[in-house]
């Protein structure tokens, strides 16, 4: 033992001597400085490993490039002053309109006068009825029927607050009423949901998702202590993951959907590592109206032990009654083992006042990392359940009105009449020629592009004729959301989009004061940062 710790010593000896030798060719300050170099430019080659991981070698060299550019003389106010362009001709019209506006007010109040002013103010709004994709959802006349009933349900609780439940105990019962039907039509009565499903009110489809992130950030660090969340959702699902990601810093990791249009299931699985707080699968996605394999997500999650969420915001009040009317729809809901949040929007097919949507939970463990409790305010003790403190009770009242005036037989039938309206719109779109339907739509929105026309040249010309389609991308398309307003509106529609493809057929290129031009280009514009920067230069002249 003795001899082998002498030619140790021995060897460290000669090492020392020889390395001593080495570094005494060389400057101290060069000595002091190479370690330093280079961990620095580790740090740098880690970082732009780290940039192409997340957005690809591709994007990674065009964004150093344009930045790179940008850096020339002119160049970048050159191209400053083109984006102003696209901006302007974006907000064509809004900007005079503006101008108008108050920005101070009134020395003298206008009393009881003002409402009229608001009846002309909002006769000029354009006509939305049956000509909207999505946004108005109740059929008929708004001075009329289920119209009339959420608007006297709004005006009688217009001043309630859920925030003081013990001054307006009704609105806390019409709220955990909701929320306990709702969560009913989404099987928290069947024996796999596990009899603990929970949740709360929200304002709407984007803060019901953002809550589901922010609680499954909170829980995946309490339970398996992830401190660099990440999560991993297919290009499909909501912008409003990609706000959550933003607001909460997690790392998004955004997914291509396979052929089909559904959330590839093995890309996820190989995005999921040691970070990943949750995954996400969307009853129908937004742009497609096509249903992920929630399922085999379901799995997926469960075997790595994290959270999977699952948008309804769109599906929740028509996939369970189109069930029942038949409809092939597949597993979606609380049923399904490995998923632990869901949101849905009341204020869609709920039928209820707009500002209105739900959030759902497996159990009251996960749902407890939604709330926020403060102990040391010097206002006393708070704690909030949702984003927003005071919240109108008006809009809670008016969804339970909704709700229970409905009924299932309600919801039953408004969901055969737009489930059948759409089936008619696939059909007429699948007959004409120049078109082709994106997937196969499960629920009530139909997606349609094509290979031989500018696709955002025909929604020019079905702008001009007063209709407001949704225009999407990858690949660029247009999708309608039908409505109770589209039922008796199917067959102008297609005569209508029959015109507009043969207008764009017989004289192909943008018309003047279309956005087809504008569609197009950002479309097939390498450079998303600078899409990026048009979006935002473009809302900040908007609101």
């Amino acid at each position: 033992m003795e001899c082998y710790f002498s030619s140790f010593s021995s060897f460290i000896a000669r090492f020392r001597v020889s390395a001593n030798l080495f570094l005494s060719q060389f400057e101290p300050l060069a000595l002091l400085l190479a370690p330093i170099l280079t961990l620095v430019i580790a740090r740098a080659l880690q970082s732009l490993l780290s940039v192409i991981h997340d957005k690809g070698l591709k994007a990674t060299l065009i964004g150093l490039f344009m930045t790179s550019v940008k850096l020339i003389p002119g160049v970048k106010s050159y191209i400053d002053a083109e984006q102003q362009k696209v901006v302007d001709k974006l907000q064509s019209g809004s900007k005079s309109k503006r101008e108008d506006w108050r920005t101070e007010l009134p020395i003298t109040g206008f009393g009881p006068g003002i409402i009229e002013e608001m009846k002309d103010a909002k006769s000029k709004d354009v006509d939305w009825q049956g000509k909207c994709s999505g946004t108005v959802y109740i059929g008929g006349s708004e001075s009329e029927g289920h119209f009339s009933l959420i608007n006297e349900a709004c005006s009688m609780f217009a001043h309630t607050n859920p925030l003081h439940l013990d001054v307006f105990q009704s609105v806390g019962r019409f709220e955990a009423e909701v929320v306990a039907m709702t969560a009913d039509l989404l099987g928290s009565k069947e024996k796999a949901s596990g009899g603990q499903i929970c949740g709360n009110m929200t304002s709407g489809g984007t803060e019901s998702i953002l809550l589901a992130v922010k609680t499954s950030r909170d829980y995946m660090k309490m339970k398996k202590g992830i401190t660099k969340p990440e999560m991993v959702i297919a290009e499909s699902a909501h912008s409003a993951y990609d706000k959550a990601a933003q607001y909460f810093n997690i790392k998004l990791r955004r997914v291509p959907v396979n052929k089909e249009f559904k959330a590839d299931v093995k890309a996820i699985r190989q995005h999921i590592n040691r970070n990943t707080i949750m995954i996400v699968g969307s009853a129908p996605g937004f742009p497609h109206g096509i249903i992920d394999p929630i399922e085999e997500l379901g799995k997926l999650a469960d075997s790595y032990g994290i959270c999977f969420h699952v948008d309804l915001c769109l599906g929740g009040f028509v996939l369970p009654f189109a069930r029942k009317l038949g409809y092939p729809i597949p597993p979606f809901d609380f049923t399904v083992k490995g998923v632990t949040s869901v949101s849905t929007d009341v204020h869609k097919y709920g039928l209820a006042p707009k500002g209105t949507s739900i959030v759902l939970y497996r159990n009251h463990e996960i749902r407890k990392h939604q709330f926020v409790a403060v102990t040391e305010w010097s206002g006393g003790l708070y704690v909030s359940p949702t984003i927003a403190g005071s919240r109108p009770g008006a809009l809670i009242a008016g969804a339970w009105a909704a709700m229970m005036a409905l009924g299932q037989e309600g919801y039953l039938e408004n969901t055969r009449k737009i489930m059948e309206a759409s089936k008619m719109i696939e059909k007429g779109i699948k007959e004409i020629s120049e078109l082709f339907i994106i997937g196969k739509p499960d629920m009530t929105l139909v997606a349609f592009g094509s290979s031989v026309l500018d696709i955002f040249e025909v929604n020019d010309i079905m702008s001009g004729k007063g209709w407001h389609l949704n225009a999407l991308q990858r690949p660029n398309s247009l999708h309608i959301c039908v409505t109770l307003q589209h039922v008796p509106v199917v067959d102008t529609f297609l005569h209508d989009l029959k015109e507009a493809v043969q207008t764009v057929k017989e004289n192909p290129g943008p018309i003047s004061g279309g956005l087809a031009p504008i569609y197009g280009a950002a479309g097939k514009m390498p450079d998303r940062g600078m899409v990026q920067e048009l979006l935002v230069n473009y809302m900040d002249g908007t609101c």
